[in-house]
């Protein structure tokens, strides 16, 4: 960090890049490279995202708050202790499966990001994540440590996973805004996730997206208020021949996934998964064809 990128920069300017919701996907794909994230502006609607915290404000209301269900230390630490998770947005949200999942804004953005790497890629989680007062900041973190190997590898390996990470409430840094390490997606050494202190936080606007790739540090800020609940919807994408975070291909009904187009489909784990022009094979089969013809979709 230099000496004027202290912690009183103004973040929304200077630091993690900010650029509007038609931006193209080359251009995008070309920050987040470069920078491990970018600010997409204004990319949903005061609308969409009311339609969708209705929504799912029944199913998020039932959860407990207290982190970690299996209790184990390092997940208390990275779930909070004071933060709901709600998973399976696909079924519970039909404005999250309908309108922002089959946005094609989105997808044009996790082609230009997943498909030189693989031919076809997946929904790796969808889940809802309201941290509450008193939580602390959560671990720094990169999302490819999902799986271990590509920490061992370093910035030279492929990334395999973006997230979008959604504000469905306005994020300030004094309620927990996400925090970033622009560049860390960089460093030589990928056990080494850097400190608070070289961290910025995303200040966005509900609606605006946090785009990171799986490469750069970031992780849940502190919530330092008495009474405010920053919401946030993190769904990840992964190239398809890894084991997605969500089993979407048990989750979420059947009836409900033929009402989806195809490419929904294949990005809920309902169609194979393909990967002829890297010279590499075809997986998630039934009898050596395409798991959708045995599942009758269309």
């Amino acid at each position: 960090m230099s000496e004027t990128q202290t912690p009183e920069t103004n973040y929304r300017d200077t630091v993690i890049r900010r650029v509007p919701a038609d931006t193209s996907p080359q251009q995008i794909a070309e920050i987040v490279e470069s920078d491990g994230g970018v600010i997409l502006t204004r990319f949903f609607t005061e609308d969409q995202v009311q339609r969708f915290n209705t929504e799912i404000d029944p199913h998020l209301e039932n959860l407990s708050p207290a982190g970690s269900p299996d209790k184990i230390d390092i997940l208390e630490d990275f779930h909070g202790a004071n933060t709901k998770r709600l998973t399976n947005v696909v079924t519970h949200s039909k404005t999250f499966r309908e309108e922002m999942l089959q946005d094609p804004r989105i997808l044009a953005i996790a082609d230009a990001l997943l498909l030189p790497i693989a031919d076809s890629y997946q929904m790796t989680a969808a889940q809802v994540i309201e941290i509450g007062p008193g939580n602390k900041p959560q671990p720094l973190h990169r999302d490819l440590e999902n799986w271990p190997i590509f920490r061992e590898l370093g910035p030279n390996v492929y990334n395999v996973t973006i997230n979008f990470l959604t504000a469905l409430t306005d994020f300030s840094e004094e309620n927990g805004a996400t925090r970033v390490i622009p560049g860390s997606s960089h460093w030589d050494d990928y056990e080494n996730r850097g400190t608070p202190e070289e961290t910025f936080p995303a200040l966005l606007d509900a609606g605006d997206i946090l785009l990171i790739d799986g490469k750069v540090s970031h992780g849940g800020g502190e919530n330092k208020t008495s009474d405010e609940y920053r919401r946030a919807m993190a769904w990840s994408f992964t190239i398809g021949w890894l084991t997605s975070e969500e089993a979407h291909a048990f989750l979420v009904p059947l009836d409900l996934v033929r009402t989806l187009p195809p490419k929904i489909q294949n990005i809920l784990g309902f169609r194979s998964f393909h990967n002829a022009s890297k010279e590499g094979g075809t997986l998630w089969q039934a009898n050596f064809d395409d798991i959708a013809k045995y599942l009758d979709l269309q």
